[in-house]
């Protein structure tokens, strides 16, 4: 997965079912992505916080780790009087809030080691312990795509990769799960139903930044309110089968 802006909670999810989670940050930053924007709930509704991105590199050639961070602007300010105006009323506000100041202070130069640290505290603090790898730290990776993804499972000596369900359309464009299979590599998708939990501002909205569940529920409750949503991951003939319709 590519290293995101305070992630949603399926992205957690993913990783607490790996032993290994692999964040892909050397690969292009597109423009406008969860790399470097969220949502987080307010009284009006849902709101995009955005980092800003110096424009140092052209876009063909920038990559995650390679973003540079716009730390000239006053973003993080923003950012946080954001976050304490919408969730100052929530039951965990007083826990959690040292945790995304912390964050916040992390005046750190690129867009992916910014990111790496963020994903690293939260995973912290609400207890997943999975290993977190950084591919632009892996030597000898190679090819694109689905060989790129076997290239990186090989290194680390996985036998079984679970993936988002997006990248099927990749994955499953000529073989049942692609070069992943063919090289003996089991491929998985995942499965997730987003789950409810009590949430400020009256109807519940899914799909906010995980920091909307922390100071909801707190960093005890976070990681069972995570895997209430997990549903049985789809092997790659059940996903081609029953999503994709696809024999």
């Amino acid at each position: 997965m590519q290293p995101t802006y305070y992630p949603w909670l399926g992205y957690f999810d993913m990783m607490d079912q790996c032993d290994k989670f692999i964040l892909l940050d050397d690969v292009q930053l597109v423009k406008r992505s969860w790399q470097v924007r969220n949502r987080i709930k307010t009284s009006s509704g849902p709101i995009f916080l955005s980092i800003p991105i110096k424009k140092t590199l052209s876009r063909d050639d920038c990559t995650i780790n390679q973003a540079e961070i716009n730390n000239d602007t006053d973003w993080q300010a923003k950012h946080l009087n954001s976050i304490k105006h919408s969730y100052s009323r929530s039951g965990y506000f007083k826990e959690v809030l040292p945790l995304i100041e912390s964050v916040m202070d992390m005046e750190l130069k690129f867009l992916g080691q910014f990111n790496t640290n963020l994903i690293r505290s939260i995973a912290s603090a609400i207890q997943i312990k999975s290993e977190i790898i950084i591919t632009s730290e892996i030597k000898g990776i190679e090819g694109k795509k689905d060989e790129r993804l076997t290239s990186i499972c090989k290194n680390i000596g996985a036998g079984k990769y679970l993936s988002p369900q997006g990248s099927a359309d990749y994955l499953e464009s000529e073989t049942p799960g692609g070069k992943l299979s063919s090289s003996g590599i089991e491929v998985y998708y995942h499965n997730y139903t987003h789950p409810v939990y009590p949430q400020l501002y009256d109807e519940f909205i899914p799909f906010m930044c995980i920091i909307d569940l922390l100071f909801n529920v707190g960093f005890k409750n976070a990681l069972q309110v995570i895997r209430s949503g997990r549903d049985k991951n789809y092997t790659s003939l059940e996903f081609r089968k029953d999503i994709m319709k696809i024999s």
